[in-house]
């Protein structure tokens, strides 16, 4: 039992996933699940006992039990002993002021972050502001290598989704030709198919590859069907530079989504020896807060802390990309876009943290209280943050998933308003193809017809 005094009222708290779940900013997701704070002076009660708490409380009370999980296991086992030795007795409050400190070397915080349980990575970010997620997150840089080299400072990538209601092949090159000339896809040429088979599936990747190769592009290709299905389109043949999966925060919600760790295992293994990347890291994770909700696989824990058990998973397998689908559920976890807003920068910030190569896919539904304004309001954030990516899609409207994102030409405006670049050797075939000079879109931008 966990008690404080506040305002004249004493607040007790069952055990440490209560604490760190009414601690968390308010999510619908939370409230629907019944164990968000009831109100916002338990919430800042839940804040100060958590702030409190030294990490080792927070490592040996995983919210999900070591004995039925193996997310739990594959993060605990995977802990740097010796650096947990180091900070193990550090509160909640002094490993955010430490992540804060300007002293703290970008270093430290990257050999920090391997004694780090996700559940001490979340109840960090409980305790930041908006700003604080920001500040801290930019401080970490967490690159990592395919064909090309992503997440360097001073640069800002795009994965171009050219997604089509019927998979037609044409379709999806003009979509794709139409990307090019805005200078997206320097992280990844990825379409999520319509069709979930290793016939079509290698169909489009087949494309991929050969607008790749004629153009000499210089980018990954993926296509986000379930892990099984890319698994068996590889060994048909097809060309492929990553594999590509959703991942959950727990056991229970992978098996959900219909894989475990040893798919994942099987996939890097595969890719080693027979994908078109060149890695070592040929890898790529989506989550999002309230998956584990939607499958009944979050034990009562808070959307944000199951998240941060996300990160701990997907980092064990040196992935070269990761996003946050941040506002695609839907309102029954993040209601508005002040609640989107949040879990972007909360998500990237959590996702640093852990160690992995973080982007996000700023997005929402139509039935959620958030439009476009919103979400460049995000991917602002998070450019400022030193995101590795977000996601552009024709006129912000994916017309295959239904949902609203970046728009092609939103990365442009973002990296001219910040003097970021795309990835350096994507850039150097920009310039070589006119469509950029000196950082900025030439006349040629947005006109797909350059690539004949």
């Amino acid at each position: 039992m966990y008690k404080t005094n506040l305002s004249g009222q004493t607040f007790s708290f069952a055990d440490v996933k209560e604490v760190l779940a009414k601690a968390n900013e308010e999510k619908s997701g939370d409230v629907l699940a019944g164990i968000a704070a009831e109100s916002a002076l338990e919430r800042a009660a839940a804040k100060q006992v958590l702030a409190e708490m030294p990490l080792s409380e927070l490592r040996e009370n995983p919210v999900v039990p070591y004995e039925i999980d193996e997310v739990t296991r594959l993060n605990q086992d995977g802990i740097n002993e010796h650096t947990y030795g180091e900070i193990r007795n550090w509160t909640v409050a002094e490993l955010r002021e430490w992540l804060l400190d300007y002293a703290a070397a970008a270093e430290d915080i990257r050999r920090v972050s391997r004694a780090l349980t996700a559940e001490m990575v979340a109840a960090a970010a409980k305790l930041m502001t908006n700003l604080d997620l920001v500040y801290a997150a930019a401080r970490i840089r967490v690159p990592a290598r395919c064909n090309t080299t992503i997440g360097l400072r001073g640069r800002f990538a795009t994965r171009l989704q050219p997604n089509h209601t019927t998979d037609n092949v044409e379709g999806v090159t003009a979509s794709v030709f139409e990307g090019l000339s805005y200078g997206c896809g320097d992280a990844l040429i990825g379409l999520n198919p319509v069709n979930d088979t290793a016939a079509a599936v290698t169909e489009i990747l087949k494309r991929f590859d050969d607008i790749k190769r004629r153009f000499e592009i210089p980018t990954q290709i993926c296509v986000l069907g379930h892990i099984t299905t890319q698994i068996e389109a590889v060994r048909r043949g097809a060309p492929c530079d990553m594999i590509f999966q959703s991942i959950a925060g727990s056991e229970k919600g992978n098996t959900a989504f219909g894989f475990n760790s040893e798919h994942i295992r099987e996939a890097k293994e595969l890719l080693i020896r027979h994908g078109t990347g060149t890695g070592p890291n040929v890898l790529y994770f989506e989550t999002g807060q309230g998956s584990e909700l939607s499958s009944d696989s979050h034990y009562g824990a808070d959307q944000v802390t199951m998240e941060a058990r996300c990160y701990a998973f997907a980092r064990v397998f040196e992935p070269f990309m990761v996003n946050t689908v941040v506002g695609f559920i839907g309102p029954e976890y993040l209601y508005d876009s002040r609640q989107i807003i949040r879990a972007g920068l909360e998500d990237h910030f959590m996702g640093k943290l852990s160690g992995l190569p973080m982007g996000c896919d700023c997005c929402y539904t139509n039935h959620m209280m958030a439009d476009q304004n919103d979400i460049e309001n995000l991917a602002m954030l998070l450019a400022q943050a030193g995101a590795n990516y977000i996601i552009g899609v024709p006129a912000g409207d994916d017309i295959m998933l239904n949902y609203q994102t970046n728009a092609y030409h939103d990365v442009s405006a973002i990296r001219e308003t910040l003097g970021l670049r795309p990835i350096a050797e994507f850039e150097s075939w920009l310039e070589k193809m006119g469509i950029m000079e000196n950082g900025r879109l030439t006349k040629k931008a947005g006109d797909p017809t350059i690539f004949g």
